[in-house]
């Protein structure tokens, strides 16, 4: 039986998720004083404000994107911290490396943010866990009953079906460089994948910083293709951001396949409309299956949607008699899965 809520701990503000029992803002779309910080995707993580909390390669990571000075303080998230008059704690998301849920408790209920989170195992960071919470608040990334996404490694299946079939061409593969890029690498290497893996130059540092985090990313090399040596990629397997396929760039590469790791890639005409020739459905965010899942499993007095399509999994939580609400954050944008 849920209780009905008292004064929660969160509430809404231009700037973001706002805790007044501790003065703080969980990832605030602008600069603030005291900001905690799930994970280092662009659009939760943002430079300028005074102090940061953050797991120790959440911080590493905002670092490397946005240079040593991001904030005007850094804090380690390590065990229970105690901030004003709630007790804050990060507990893996399985989203990228160093993501992070915030369960926030004081004298009302417990609230947790997700931040963007995923369930299916993923090689090149922690594994989701789940934390208890009166107050669940989830992403709507792919919160639509027809996102069901299939097993990873039948999506690298079809990946290397198609660079056994076509010898002479290279692969490019297109894929965000913080998260996407090292799990499709690790996902190639749990596949049996041994041979070199040629990476953009855009995605360097994160893979070094990867490398030295322990995620075995193997023999990574430059993506560079000497004058009239573009042959040299016949059977290559390149990774890049997606942004590098609107240039000319993919034109150095022989008769190159192009295809998208991402969780969008199951709707066809997203497909089209990049020129993908091999779509790959690969995502690091929860699918429909898992985010009722989750749903169900934690049992929460309220969920509260964000970030993502809110309709549909708000009327599911009313067919199932579960009490949930959007919060229709200001500034929030789909994060480019």
């Amino acid at each position: 039986m849920h209780r009905p809520m008292t004064a929660t701990p969160l509430i809404t503000r231009p700037e973001g998720l706002y805790c007044p029992a501790g003065d703080f803002y969980i990832d605030p779309m602008r600069p603030v004083a005291r900001a905690l910080i799930t994970h280092g995707h662009a659009d939760h993580a943002r430079a300028g404000h005074g102090a940061v909390l953050a797991t120790a390669q959440t911080l590493d990571i905002m670092a490397l994107r946005y240079g040593e000075g991001f904030a005007g303080a850094r804090q380690v998230a390590e065990g229970p911290l105690r901030i004003g008059d709630v007790t804050v704690g990060f507990h893996p998301a399985g989203h990228v490396l160093g993501s992070a849920q915030i369960k926030v408790a004081g004298a009302g209920p417990s609230v947790v943010v997700t931040g963007d989170y995923a369930r299916t195992t993923n090689p090149a960071c922690a594994p989701w866990e789940p934390v208890a919470c009166d107050i669940f608040v989830t992403e709507a990334t792919f919160a639509l009953p027809v996102f069901r996404h299939p097993d990873p490694a039948q999506e690298i299946g079809k990946l290397l079906a198609s660079v056994a079939a076509f010898p002479e061409r290279a692969h490019l593969v297109g894929a965000y460089a913080l998260g996407k890029a090292q799990r499709v690498i690790m996902l190639l290497r749990q596949a049996g994948y041994d041979a070199p893996i040629y990476i953009h130059g855009a995605l360097q540092k994160l893979c070094d910083y990867h490398l030295s985090q322990g995620v075995a990313l193997g023999d990574l090399r430059p993506a560079t293709v000497a004058r009239g040596k573009k042959g040299d990629f016949a059977g290559a397997i390149v990774i890049a951001p997606p942004s590098a396929f609107a240039a000319t760039w993919a034109q150095r590469f022989p008769d190159p396949v192009i295809c998208f790791a991402s969780g969008w890639m199951m709707v066809r005409a997203r497909a089209r409309q990049r020129g993908v020739e091999l779509p790959l459905v690969i995502s690091d965010h929860v699918d429909w299956p898992e985010l009722t899942t989750t749903i169900t499993e934690l049992n929460p007095d309220e969920t509260w949607v964000t970030h993502g399509r809110e309709d549909a999994i708000l009327r599911w939580c009313a067919l199932q008699g579960l009490a949930a609400k959007p919060l229709r954050l200001i500034g929030f944008e789909d994060e480019p899965e």
